[in-house]
């Protein structure tokens, strides 16, 4: 192979490559525009909320002409007006148990852009039952974090979590604030590891929880490992298991 066409092999894939993203606000915003930059041809949205004023300052794919209207046909008109190659899918619905399968099949990675804590426990346990590599990450005021999942590889969200808190003991970013430029930064880290899934290149996120505080300018990893206890991915087995010791 030329260098020319090992070089271009990463892009090819890129561009073959198809990402879900469930949540188009802050998070959804920053990582929708960084893989449609890098080259990224299919995109789903997944939102049933509407635009608000009060989220544009880090919702940067929509504006004021667009209060009212569902983020995920905001966001797709903004990604065709810079983009016209790229193929955008929306999808105004609340990602359950019913829609998981159709949404997440075919797709090459699901990014996990909402807020409020049992939302991720829920899109964890659904995405990772149907065996598709996640990138979960949450902001809320000064703090963000994000981890790659491989179903059955890595350790899951819920491996390192547990179980949901009680209900309105942990306020979600739309009751704590959060600072606009953090929602950049972790939806950006978001896009580039979907981009690495999807052309193999660099080392992911997994069994990793990067956390970065933008107060002090600071990002920090905690090792992970699986739960051999957990509900979600413990069931899926081990798949380097079958390999080992033999060749």
């Amino acid at each position: 192979m030329s260098v020319a066409a090992a070089a271009g092999a990463p892009a090819a894939r890129l561009a073959d490559a198809s990402v879900l993203v469930i949540g188009a606000g802050a998070l959804g915003c920053a990582a929708a525009e960084a893989l449609a930059a890098a080259g990224i041809r299919r995109l789903t949205l997944v939102d049933y909320d509407r635009v608000e004023r009060s989220n544009l300052h880090r919702q940067l794919l929509h504006r004021t002409a667009d209060l009212g209207r569902l983020k995920v046909e905001s966001a797709r008109d903004a990604l065709a007006a810079r983009y016209p190659a790229l193929v955008t899918a929306v999808a105004a619905v609340r990602f359950d148990a019913g829609n998981a399968r159709d949404l997440v099949r075919g797709q090459t990675a699901v990014i996990d852009a909402t807020d409020g804590i049992a939302n991720k426990f829920l899109i964890n346990d659904l995405v990772i039952g149907l065996r598709t590599p996640l990138v979960h990450a949450g902001i809320v005021r000064f703090q963000g974090q994000l981890m790659t999942i491989l179903p059955g590889v890595s350790a899951c969200y819920r491996c390192l979590f547990g179980a949901p808190p009680a209900a309105g003991s942990v306020p979600s970013c739309q009751e704590a604030g959060v600072l606009g430029s953090l929602a950049g930064t972790i939806g950006t880290l978001q896009a580039a590891e979907a981009i690495r899934l999807a052309t193999g290149e660099g080392a992911l996120l997994t069994d990793r929880l990067l956390t970065y505080d933008a107060l002090a300018t600071r990002f920090r990893q905690v090792k992970l490992r699986r739960n051999p206890a957990c509900p979600t991915c413990a069931p899926l087995g081990d798949p380097l298991a079958a390999t080992a010791g033999t060749g």
